[in-house]
Formats: C-alpha cells, sequence, structure tokens
C-alpha cells in the first residue's frame, strides 16, 4: 500500500471563474499556494499500519451493508479514481461496478439512484477539509458534544478522530446507498426508524461474530481487548484512516511546479495555470493548496436525477440550505477540490456533465449552459421508470429559470475564449497525480467476512 497518497474530492468544478470580483495577477506568479507538507494532513502523513488495513478490509467488504450486496468500494472504487464513473450512483441492490453497473434484477433492484454524484475521495486526510458532503451536512465543530455537527445530532457518538471519520459514520444508515428498505433486514428498519445508534448497534454486532475482524481492531485499537469493546466508532476511524493513507494525491506536475521543478509542467499548462490565477478568476473560490475555498455557491449547475425531496414534488435539491435552512443558501453546493478532477467525471453535485471541457465552458455562461444542456451527456444506467424522473427538474423552464437567476456568476466576454479553454485544461490535467492513476494494489483479495468483493 501506497502510505503517501491520500483522498480529495474532485466531483465538480465548483464556482470558480467568472465571479465579478477583480482577479489577482499570475504573470509574476503571485497568489500561487505554498507546496503541500506532511504537517497538513492527520498524522503528519503516516498512520498506524493495522488501522490502515482494518480499514482497507473494511472499505471493501459488505457486512457493513444491510443486505450485506454492496461496500464502500461500490461508489468509490480504486479502479474508477475512487469514485464510481456514472452521474449519480447505483447504491443497494444495484450490480456490478462503475460504468458497467446496472439497476439490479426484480425485487432485489434499487428503488431510486442516490441524489447526488459519489465524490472521489483524495486528499481529505488534510487538515482542512472540515466540512464533508456536497452541501456540507456533517461538519467539524466546536460545542458539540461529539465534536461534529452532523444529521445525528446529538446521537454521534464520541471518540471519532476526525470529519472524515465522522462521515464514514453515515452511508450505512442510508435506505439507497447501504442500508436496504424497511423490511429487508434489521438494519435498514433501524435506519427508516430513524434510530441511528440502533443502526451502528446492530453493524457492530456483525463485526463482533467474525473472529479475524475482533483480532483486528484488538491490534489496531488500544482500548479494545476483546469483542465486547468494539464500537462502530473504531471501524469508522480504522476506515478514515485508509482513505487518509492511501489517497494522498500531491505528486503532481503543479506539486512538483510549486517545489521548484520549473519544467515539471509543459508550456500549455504554464499558460493555463497563469489564466486560472490570474485573467480568469478561477483561484477566487478554488483557493488555497487543494483549489477550493472549501465554502458553497449556486453556479447554475443542471440538476437531474430523483432529487432529494425537496420543492412541490420532492424532485429538487436545495443543497446548504437543506442543511441551514437558510434562503441564501439556496442552490449552493460545496466548492470542488480540483486535485485529480480531469480523472473523477463525472462533474457536477448531480454529476450532469461527462466531459471536462463542458463543465468548464459552464462556467463562462452558467445560464446559457444550463438552457443548452444535452440531457444525452448524463451517464445513468437505464430503467424506464427511473428514467422518467431523471430530468422532471431540468425539462420545466420555471425550475431551469429559478436555478440560473439563483447563480453568483454571469457570463463575460473572454477575448480568445477558446484557446484559453484550452491552456486552462491543460493546466486542470497537471493536477493529475500519475500515482492515482493505477490504484489497483489498494483492492484486497478477500474480506474477513467471506463476502465476495466484487459483483
Amino acid at each position: 500500500m501506497r502510505g503517501t497518497r491520500t483522498v480529495l474530492l474532485a466531483v465538480a468544478l465548483g464556482a470558480a471563474f467568472l465571479l465579478d470580483a477583480a482577479p489577482g495577477r499570475a504573470d509574476d506568479e503571485v497568489g500561487l499556494p505554498a507546496p503541500i507538507t506532511d504537517s497538513q494532513f492527520y498524522e503528519q502523513g503516516t498512520f498506524d499500519p493495522a488501522k490502515v488495513e482494518l480499514g482497507r478490509l473494511l472499505f471493501f467488504d459488505k457486512i457493513l451493508s444491510g443486505n450485506r450486496n454492496i461496500s464502500c468500494a461500490t461508489c468509490h472504487h480504486p479502479l474508477a479514481a475512487t469514485g464510481d464513473g456514472l452521474s449519480l450512483p447505483v447504491g443497494e441492490g444495484g450490480r456490478g461496478l462503475a460504468g458497467a453497473r446496472d439497476t439490479g434484477r426484480g425485487r432485489h433492484a434499487i428503488v431510486e439512484r442516490v441524489p447526488r454524484n459519489a465524490p472521489a475521495l483524495f486528499n481529505l486526510g488534510a487538515r482542512q477539509f472540515r466540512t464533508m458532503f456536497h452541501d456540507g451536512r456533517v461538519q467539524k465543530k466546536g460545542g458539540e458534544p461529539s465534536g461534529f455537527r452532523s444529521p445525528a445530532g446529538a446521537d454521534l457518538p464520541m471518540g471519532l478522530d476526525n470529519v472524515l471519520a465522522a462521515q464514514a459514520m453515515f452511508p450505512v444508515t442510508s435506505a439507497t446507498e447501504m442500508a436496504g428498505q424497511t423490511g429487508e433486514n434489521e438494519i435498514a428498519d433501524a435506519a427508516a426508524a430513524g434510530n441511528l445508534p440502533l443502526v451502528w448497534e446492530r453493524l457492530e454486532t456483525r463485526l463482533r461474530s467474525i473472529p479475524v475482524y475482533v483480532e483486528l481492531f484488538t491490534d489496531a485499537f488500544d482500548e479494545v481487548s476483546d469483542a465486547g469493546d468494539l464500537r462502530f466508532v473504531h471501524a469508522a476511524n480504522a476506515i478514515a484512516a485508509f482513505e487518509a493513507a492511501a489517497w494522498r494525491a500531491d505528486n503532481s506536475p503543479f506539486d512538483r511546479y510549486l517545489r521548484g521543478e520549473t519544467r515539471a509542467m509543459s508550456p500549455a499548462a504554464r499558460r493555463g495555470m497563469e489564466l486560472f490565477y490570474g485573467e480568469l478568476g478561477c483561484a477566487s473560490c478554488h483557493s488555497g493548496v487543494f483549489q477550493t475555498d472549501h465554502r458553497f455557491h449556486a453556479i447554475a449547475m443542471p440538476q437531474i436525477g430523483p432529487g432529494k425531496g425537496d420543492g412541490v414534488d420532492g424532485h429538487e435539491d436545495h443543497g446548504r440550505a437543506r442543511v441551514t435552512g437558510r434562503r441564501g443558501h439556496l442552490l449552493k453546493f460545496r466548492t470542488a477540490p480540483l486535485r485529480n478532477v480531469a480523472i473523477t467525471g463525472p462533474w457536477g453535485h448531480a454529476g450532469a456533465y461527462d466531459t471536462l471541457r463542458a463543465v468548464v465552458e459552464h462556467h463562462f455562461d452558467p445560464a446559457g449552459s444550463l438552457e443548452r444542456y444535452d440531457p444525452a451527456q448524463a451517464m445513468l444506467p437505464p430503467r424506464a421508470d427511473l428514467d422518467r424522473l431523471d430530468f422532471v427538474v431540468h425539462s420545466n423552464p420555471g425550475r431551469r429559470d429559478r436555478i440560473a437567476r439563483r447563480s453568483e456568476l454571469r457570463a463575460r466576454p473572454v477575448k480568445g475564449l477558446a484557446s484559453k479553454i484550452d491552456d486552462l485544461i491543460e493546466f486542470l490535467h497537471a493536477l493529475t497525480d500519475p500515482a492515482s492513476l493505477d490504484l489497483r494494489e489498494d483492492i484486497p483479495e478477500a474480506v474477513p467476512s467471506g463476502l465476495p468483493i466484487a459483483d
């Protein structure tokens, strides 16, 4: 395992390019971030090997799903750059991996698509990532008993190592992602009742019944001496350690350039970097060493899929406003970090764009791009009943107009735009760490439950 890689979210290209704020200079490289260092990561980038290996096995083990038919890796697979290659994930009940995944068969088929794109997991072991999910619903927060604000409220247990571990507590509680539907299993029933502590308790019971896991937990955690000490918090901490250790991505051409290797980037990528930090103003939102301000912006991204239960019929997704209840946060989503962005499509909070060029072009004319959006580019395994819901919002002119009006970005003429986009895309490719292109060694041959790793 490569302990020098880590985790970064690279879903959609978030709000950046055409804000009205004056862009900074880049011709003299003012505004470039400092190089990434070990000190920016949990544990200085070095994790207990026993905890990392336990987390790796848990990440690929379907024992954590209600019906024992899906793992974390199904939607965040190394062969798909820690995503799944789909616009919207096919969660519990589907079959296959990445682009070959289908919606399942018969009574075990999925009920709906997962409403938001599965984000990539690169560099999330960096301390500055204090907020998780597209809407930021899990967040490091002082004053909370657990240290984190989350949908579990006061039910979120103590002892979580970091916000990445807190995030790992929640996919197992989602009916569409991992838990399953009411009546299918005891975990799904607890999730449907909103009893998240009972979900975690029942998963603990499963893990305690597997002797190999008990041994692995006792090796990884000093406070675990027997099966009775094992808590799902330990599982979440181990999964976070694996993600942080395995998927650190900070050796891209851009990283090497920041460290003084002036020839690490091509001339086109260098021009794109100057545009990114200069004329085009991308760094106004995609700021810092991971190219994100960790804030939330509305940029008129197309809304596809079943929605999150918002709007008159539940097919809308109000983004950050779902968490805060503030009208000013309506349709805002987190600025995506851009490390490895070229390999982590589709892009957008709902994965609406299937090419990097398309999502870049969107930022130069958000309202026009939304109006011209071609639904054919959405990567969605077909099924007639699901297909009928995929574009309910987008096909409605009034709803489309509201998305456009909420956008913080406005179209602005840019001389020589096409060639500048070419250079900008070259720079975005220069954010790819070559070590992230082949992650096969992260996949275990088997897991302690004995369940199959691949469908």
